[in-house]
């Protein structure tokens, strides 16, 4: 008997690991009853029609009950619970009138209790079937169907627990393909993210310097080249930081970018103004804040028809923050452009509220003082943004929208 159970869980657990196991997988089990099948064609019966009669009732309680305990809604039905009850009470009365192997049926009938109760009502229904079986096969064999007991008890617990692992094994199987569906999904969100900004800005740039190389051809040829020269220089910046977002290990440098946000505004004939003042700040919230300068000069420069405009970076250890105003009167509200801000999604300003609020900080947006204000604010310490963003708390009010 020993050796029976032990081939059982091995059974059970490669079939768990091969595929889901189902009814099929207690089956042949029911080759426990071949004594007791040999009895009735035998003649050893003592009523082998009545033996028959049991032996194909309990055949079919056992596999409606089996096949039925795989799915959680059939297996907690009430018609599977009362087929199991019926199935303990053709049991005891067929280990009552015959005893010898038909006391077998008890441990088949442990293993459709544990396939069909699992926790936390299993440990009780165990027991009780332990009892039970052990009461029944004393009264029939004598001190030696504790053995029966024993062998009813570990074979209830012991399929629980292998189905119930199986079961988890399952759910985390489908939780790891999950985690590497969104892991994907985010980093085509983080590409797309940085390729809008990336090209967005980029392009900008080099569209107002043509222009202005354009005016300048017939005037001033030096100042026209110069133009030339900055514009091949963004093209091949634009290149480098492609190949780097492709890649994911893009880090980007606020002076950098204020150094290239001042160019692109000259460019545009916009007098760029820079202020910067509190200790050095930590990688990556210069890369975030280089974020919002980079999206919100290009803002000023396709949408504002700003004279002047002011950056400015404070910190006080704790805190960043960065502030673009402009002078501009850029779209109202009435042209839709308020609407674009707030259903821009991933795109412009409302893709960086989502960085910064998954870093901890806040962006705010939207028309002060004549002009068009930007402020982004972080800790010192910013948290790895490059994670899926929520954007619960992000304030962006309505005024110019983000390209």
């Amino acid at each position: 008997m020993a050796w029976l159970f032990k081939h059982h869980k091995v059974a059970c657990a490669a079939a768990g690991e091969e595929r889901a196991p189902n009814g099929f997988s207690l089956l042949p089990w029911l080759l426990l009853g071949m004594g007791s099948l040999s009895n009735v064609f035998g003649g050893d019966a003592a009523d082998p029609l009545l033996g028959g009669l049991g032996l194909l009732t309990f055949n079919s309680l056992y596999i409606y009950v089996t096949f039925r305990s795989f799915t959680r809604q059939t297996r907690e039905a009430p018609s599977t619970r009362v087929a199991l009850v019926l199935m303990t009470g053709v049991t005891c009365a067929l280990a009552l009138a015959y005893g010898g192997t038909w006391l077998l049926f008890f441990p088949l009938l442990g293993l459709a209790t544990g396939a069909a109760v699992r926790f936390p009502h299993l440990r009780r229904a165990g027991a009780a079937l332990g009892v039970l079986a052990g009461a029944v096969a004393v009264s029939r064999d004598g001190w030696d169907g504790l053995g029966i007991a024993y062998a009813t008890w570990i074979s209830t617990m012991v399929t629980a627990a292998i189905l119930s692992l199986s079961d988890a094994v399952r759910q985390l199987r489908a939780a790891r393909e999950e985690l590497a569906h969104r892991a994907v999904e985010q980093e085509r969100l983080r590409f797309s993210r940085d390729l809008h900004d990336l090209l967005g800005h980029t392009l900008s740039v080099i569209v107002v310097k043509a222009e202005a190389a354009r005016r300048l051809t017939t005037r001033d040829v030096d100042a026209a080249q110069a133009q030339l020269v900055d514009i091949e220089s963004v093209g091949r910046q634009a290149l480098t930081e492609i190949r780097e977002a492709v890649t994911g290990y893009r880090q980007g440098s606020l002076s950098r970018e204020i150094d290239g946000a001042a160019s692109a505004l000259r460019a545009a004939g916009v007098e760029p103004v820079v202020r910067r003042s509190g200790p050095p700040l930590a990688p990556q919230t210069e890369a975030l804040l280089g974020w919002v300068v980079r999206e919100a000069a290009t803002n000023v420069v396709r949408h504002s028809g700003a004279s002047r405009c002011e950056i400015a970076v404070s910190g006080d250890g704790e805190r960043a923050r960065v502030t673009v105003t402009d002078d501009g009167g850029g779209l109202s509200s009435s042209s839709g452009g308020g609407d674009r801000l707030r259903t821009s999604g991933g795109t412009g300003l409302r893709g960086l509220a989502e960085r910064l609020a998954a870093a901890g900080g806040t962006l705010t947006a939207g028309p002060e003082r004549g002009g068009f204000v930007v402020t982004a604010e972080l800790p010192a310490e910013a948290a790895d943004a490059m994670e899926e963003p929520g954007t619960d708390g992000v304030p962006l009010a309505a005024g110019r929208p983000a390209y």
